[in-house]
C-alpha cells in the first residue's frame, strides 16, 4: 500500500514538472502576403519591405488582425520617422470593430508610441471611449467603474525616458485576465486591472501625415518588425 501511494505521488510530481517545463510557442504575425491582418479604412495602406510592416496613412488608421485574441503576451519593435510634422504611433489590443455612420472602426485599449515632448510611451489609451487611463490627463482621462486598479499611478523619469526615438524599440504588452501590463524596452510602464474587453483584435497605428494627404508624398512612415504573440 505504501509503494502505491509513492508511485501515486511520483507520477503526480512528473505531470506537474511536465506541465511547467511545457512553453507556448510564439507566432509571428509577418508574412510577405500580411495574411494575418485586414484593412477596415480606406486611407490607410501597409506593406511587408523586408521582413517588416510599413505603414502609412493620411489620417489617424489603424491595421487590424484578421482573429481577436484573449489572453496573450504581444511583442513587437517600433521605429518611428525622423519628421518635423506630427508623427505618432501604436498598438490597440483587445479591440473591438464597429460600424458606424462613416464606417467600421476600431476602439479599445492602445499602447501609446509618444515621441514628443510629453513621453507618454507607454501609456495606456482607450481609442475614442475613456482615452487616458495611465498616466492622466489633465482633461481627457475619463476611467470608469470598469478601471479597477492602477499599481503604477505615478508617471516616473524612468518610464518616461525608456523611449529611445529614432531607434527600434521592444514593446511588449501581457494580457491575463482583466491585468494589462505594457513594458517598453523591458521598463514597466504600465499595470493595471481592467475589466473592460476580454478579447478583441490586434492592430498597428499611423496616426496620419498631412504631408501625405496634401502632397501624395510623405517620408512619415511608421516600421514595426518581430511582432510574434503567444496565446495562453
Amino acid at each position: 500500500m505504501k509503494n502505491n501511494k509513492s508511485w501515486f505521488f511520483i507520477l503526480i510530481s512528473l505531470s506537474l514538472l511536465a506541465g511547467c517545463a511545457t512553453t507556448a510557442i510564439p507566432k509571428n504575425l509577418l508574412d510577405p502576403t500580411l495574411s494575418e491582418f485586414h484593412n477596415i479604412y480606406d486611407y490607410g495602406d501597409a506593406q511587408y519591405v523586408d521582413g517588416e510592416l510599413v505603414l502609412q496613412a493620411t489620417k489617424n488608421w489603424f491595421f487590424m488582425t484578421q482573429k481577436t485574441y484573449a489572453d496573450f503576451i504581444l511583442t513587437a519593435e517600433v521605429l518611428l520617422p525622423d519628421v518635423t510634422e506630427y508623427s505618432n504611433s501604436g498598438i490597440m489590443f483587445r479591440s473591438q470593430i464597429l460600424n458606424s455612420e462613416k464606417g467600421p472602426m476600431a476602439i479599445g485599449y492602445q499602447v501609446d508610441i509618444d515621441p514628443s515632448d510629453r513621453k507618454w510611451t507607454g501609456g495606456l489609451f482607450d481609442q475614442s471611449r475613456r482615452l487616458w487611463l495611465h498616466p492622466i490627463h489633465p482633461t481627457r482621462s475619463h476611467p470608469d467603474e470598469h478601471f479597477l486598479l492602477n499599481y503604477t499611478p505615478t508617471w516616473t523619469t524612468t518610464m518616461a525616458n525608456a523611449y529611445k526615438h529614432l531607434e527600434w524599440n521592444h514593446i511588449r504588452i501581457e494580457c491575463r485576465g482583466n491585468e494589462i501590463k505594457i513594458y517598453v524596452n523591458d521598463v514597466l510602464t504600465t499595470h493595471v486591472l481592467d475589466n473592460t474587453d476580454a478579447e478583441g483584435y490586434i492592430g498597428f497605428q499611423h496616426h496620419g501625415s498631412k504631408t501625405l494627404r496634401e502632397t501624395g508624398h510623405s517620408n512619415n512612415v511608421v516600421r514595426f518588425r518581430n511582432i510574434n504573440v503567444i496565446e495562453f
